[in-house]
């Protein structure tokens, strides 16, 4: 007997949404795709075929979508949560990196790697909203809650450009250490912190007064920052240490380095749980948040980054 299309759309989506949310969007770049993992079960549940070299990601729950850049392929990835299907993909410049999604959803901005530029979506039909000059080698992004002030990782030139989103013009800049790559923005405390791969610390930002107001050294190369244990703890992934650094985010001090990763890069929290990507290992490592102890291992595809906000939750 033929099922009428809605019937077969929702049990496609049903078992999927049934598994449990949120989910967690690992890019891979050497086998081009996506590992989705349901956090629940802690495993992958789903393998999205996106662009080439996929490697930056931003997961905008309040919209279900997750997006993807592809430097190799000059694209943009849109993945639904609820199918977890790419549904579109979009032209991004000469090679986007960094991307980072509004809170509502309704804006994505992507770090255009060789063009020198920040390229702004509206994430409902994924025309161009605005490009804005930057400076050399723009990596990581990040927004404000308000959505009123963008943050580009500007890595060639050792600064933060900062974006008045209304003007479209960069309005100030933040000198840091050498080569910052990624961005994270915590505000509860109204900071960004800058990760500088070259200098190996962690550039923090008073976003009040565009101010350095600490430099926190760590590991070499640090690539991902995330938040954890109700935002008291500030973990950065180390590339070329394969360590971890955990970090007081209140004094802003070292508390421990976490060994036995495989070039770490990507990272993320939720709840009591701390995800961090293994590029060389093809794995994501599951932490305890609070005591930083390995608690699974999930198999990824190949190369794995996860560059971003990677976990979401379906609406």
């Amino acid at each position: 007997m033929r099922r009428a299309p809605w019937v077969a759309a929702w049990m496609l989506a049903a078992p999927l949404a049934a598994l449990a949310s949120p989910f967690a969007y690992i890019t891979n770049q050497g086998s081009h795709d996506v590992s989705v993992i349901d956090l629940a079960s802690q495993q992958v549940v789903a393998t999205v075929p996106v662009g080439r070299s996929p490697a930056g990601v931003a997961a905008a729950s309040a919209v279900g979508k997750v997006f993807i850049s592809n430097p190799d392929s000059k694209s943009i990835s849109v993945i639904d949560m609820r199918t977890q299907k790419q549904i579109a993909q979009w032209p991004a410049g000469s090679g986007p990196v960094g991307l980072a999604a509004s809170a509502d959803g309704t804006r994505l901005y992507a770090a255009d790697w060789y063009a020198n530029q920040l390229l702004v979506f509206d994430t409902r039909d994924g025309q161009a909203i605005a490009t804005v000059a930057v400076g050399k080698a723009p990596a990581g992004v990040a927004v404000d809650a308000a959505g009123t002030t963008v943050f580009v990782a500007e890595r060639d030139d050792d600064s933060v450009a900062v974006i008045d989103t209304a003007l479209w013009q960069v309005r100030a800049r933040v000198h840091v250490g050498s080569h910052p790559f990624a961005l994270l923005h915590d505000a509860p405390r109204q900071r960004l912190y800058a990760l500088n791969v070259q200098s190996n610390d962690v550039s923090v930002i008073d976003t009040r007064t565009l101010a350095v107001i600490a430099t926190v050294p760590v590991g070499k190369a640090p690539y991902g920052a995330a938040l954890a244990d109700g935002g008291t703890l500030l973990y950065v992934t180390n590339q070329h240490d394969d360590t971890v650094t955990v970090i007081d985010a209140r004094a802003l001090s070292v508390l421990r380095t976490l060994t036995g990763f495989g070039y770490p890069e990507g990272i993320a929290a939720h709840r009591g749980q701390v995800y961090v990507v293994n590029w060389m290992d093809d794995r994501v490592s599951v932490l305890d948040a609070r005591t930083g102890q390995v608690t699974a291992q999930i198999a990824t595809g190949s190369n794995s980054r996860g560059f971003g906000a990677f976990i979401g939750t379906p609406p």
